[in-house]
């Protein structure tokens, strides 16, 4: 059982964690969180949404303890997963609300009276939420399918503010929210009371922390400041770590020289005796007794010059643990032969409409809700039907497509997308398109049939999945892990896509991934349509059209997002 810190929220005693395959997630962790806002930062696949989990009871550590000063309220970063949830559920409230409702129609049932205890005014503090959320009270009724991942993201946000739990852990929370969500989830961090502990890639948000921790190598630890204070801090560690590393190599060297030189001395020493016994130039009392001491002296400096040499090479292995050498993931996307004028897709909204050709890169924007997910189900749905193959290449296909959601800025069908390729990879931001039952292998081989298994799990060790690995469930991953899976499947799939589809890719990977996933988009010789909320991520891609779909039409913006 953990003994809890002084003053900390949560405590963690040798905390370790390893899944039924075998594979280790975290080792022996222990640390502290305080009161306060802290971001929970690391690469993916160092354990951040594995120690959430443990912290809020949803898994069980294999060793160790975990210990919370008080009730936990935990948002998942795979929330919106679960379309068929209604969003009182979300919000928690859906049993006191119910039972309210009930007995207002006459049903007094004893049970009623106990699950509303003594909240009769649920359901207008329930709407009071949604409405400080940005939301509106409506959607109390709807299920998580009819609404955007972003504003399924302020729902479950506003539930938890509700339950005013002294502990909240927030995985990836900004994950498709538009500008104005994002706004207003700042403006709730700010005046958020109690403990709350936030794993995100969204620097902006890690910047209203009062404390950013690092999980690094089954390492916790706490640096008190936002995040940018934090890199500041570890640029210039890692950079006193690359010069201390550079003068132990340079001291190593030289002690190896010295080692050398001292050998070649003995060495000639020796000799020289040798040829004195031989040649009878002293008597044989006087050479043997030259003969000890010369070994006795030659020992001791043989000693000294390899005690310094140990000792350089003991400071080099120090100084090179300091310095970081972490694994990035190598995407390299394949290319499709698609000539510059040929005809990919079409997108247009009645008045205009908008070509995409060749290796362009396009970008669809706008406001949460707007149907920008839809626009792009609906272009995938487009290519599936025009094939004639449910398969679609082993992609989504229009049998994994969910049901278009209802726009509500303008008249439905305003807005249309027709693919002139069946050759579609579609990576959606729900990442909805993987078996959460069956392995990575599983998962990949699915489009990769013809690939050898020895093979398919070489290419998979680029996107950082190795060993035991690949052959978790799905279930188990983490949002970052299940990103690299899907878009493996995508990459990986036989032939190559023409078009790739992307709906807020960057959510849940970290910045080096999100580097990497810069690199291979930039390099890429097909088409590429994305929707996304990260300006930063839009502006590098070097965008060659980009459309904003606003109230009642799409207009053509500038090759760059707008700056908030």
């Amino acid at each position: 059982m953990s003994t809890p810190t002084p003053h900390a929220a949560v405590t963690l005693d040798r905390l370790t964690f390893t899944w039924p395959d075998g594979s280790t997630a975290l080792e022996t962790v222990s640390g502290a969180f305080s009161a306060g806002s802290i971001g929970l930062v690391g690469r993916n696949g160092s354990g951040k949404s594995t120690l959430l989990r443990l912290i809020a009871g949803d898994l069980q550590p294999t060793s160790g303890a975990v210990h919370a000063a008080g009730e936990v309220a935990y948002l998942p970063q795979q929330l919106t997963l679960d379309v068929e949830r209604r969003v009182a559920e979300l919000l928690g409230v859906a049993p006191a609300l119910d039972a309210v409702r009930a007995i207002a129609l006459g049903d007094v049932d004893p049970a009623h009276f106990d699950a509303v205890g003594d909240d009769w005014d649920i359901e207008a503090r329930a709407e009071a939420s949604l409405a400080e959320a940005g939301l509106d009270p409506s959607f109390l009724d709807r299920s998580v399918g009819e609404l955007s991942g972003g504003e399924s993201v302020l729902v479950a946000i506003a539930g938890i503010r509700l339950r005013r739990a002294p502990i909240t852990l927030l995985d990836e929370p900004t994950n498709n929210l538009d500008r104005d969500a994002r706004a207003k989830l700042a403006a709730m961090v700010r005046s958020w009371k109690g403990t709350l502990i936030v794993v995100s890639h969204d620097v902006s948000l890690l910047e209203l922390m009062d404390a950013t921790a690092e999980l690094y190598a089954n390492t916790l630890s706490v640096f008190g400041g936002p995040y940018s204070e934090w890199r500041a801090w570890l640029d210039a560690e890692q950079e006193a770590a690359k010069q201390d590393e550079r003068d132990a190599k340079q001291s190593l060297k030289k002690e190896k020289r010295q080692r050398i030189e001292a050998e070649t001395k003995l060495a000639g020493r020796a000799q020289m005796g040798r040829k004195a016994f031989i040649e009878k130039r002293v008597p044989k009392i006087v050479a043997n007794g030259r003969k000890a001491a010369a070994q006795v002296s030659a020992g001791r400096l043989r000693t000294e010059v390899a005690e310094k040499e140990s000792d350089a090479r003991n400071a080099l292995d120090e100084t090179g643990r300091r310095v970081r050498g972490d694994a990035s993931m190598k995407i390299e996307l394949p290319d499709p032969e698609v000539s510059a004028s040929r005809r990919i897709a079409t997108i247009a909204d009645g008045e205009r409409s908008w070509i995409v050709q060749g290796p362009e890169r396009v970008a669809l924007i706008g406001r949460n809700g707007v149907g920008k997910t839809t626009l792009l189900r609906r272009l995938v749905a487009s290519a599936a039907h025009n094939s004639g193959d449910s398969r679609q290449n082993g992609l989504n296909s229009a049998e994994n497509v969910p049901k278009p959601e209802i726009f509500r800025s303008y008249a439905p069908g305003t807005l249309t997308a027709t693919a002139h390729t069946d050759r579609i990879g579609y990576l959606p931001q729900r990442i909805d398109g993987l078996d959460d039952a069956a392995s990575v292998v599983e998962n990949i081989t699915e489009v990769a049939p013809a690939i050898p298994e020895k093979e398919l799990r070489n290419r998979l060790a680029r996107f950082l999945i190795r060993g035991g690995a690949a052959d978790r469930a799905v279930s188990s991953l983490s949002g970052g892990e299940r990103f690299r899976v899907a878009l493996a499947k995508l990459l990986l799939a036989d032939p190559a896509p023409q078009l790739v589809v992307l709906d807020e890719p960057t959510n849940n990977l970290d910045l080096d991934t999100v580097d990497q996933l810069v690199d291979a988009l930039r390099a890429y010789r097909g088409a590429v349509l994305v929707v996304s909320h990260d300006d930063a991520f839009l502006k590098r891609l070097e965008l060659d059209l980009l459309l904003e779909i606003a109230e009642e039409r799409m207009q053509q913006r500038e090759t760059r997002p707008v700056t908030q």
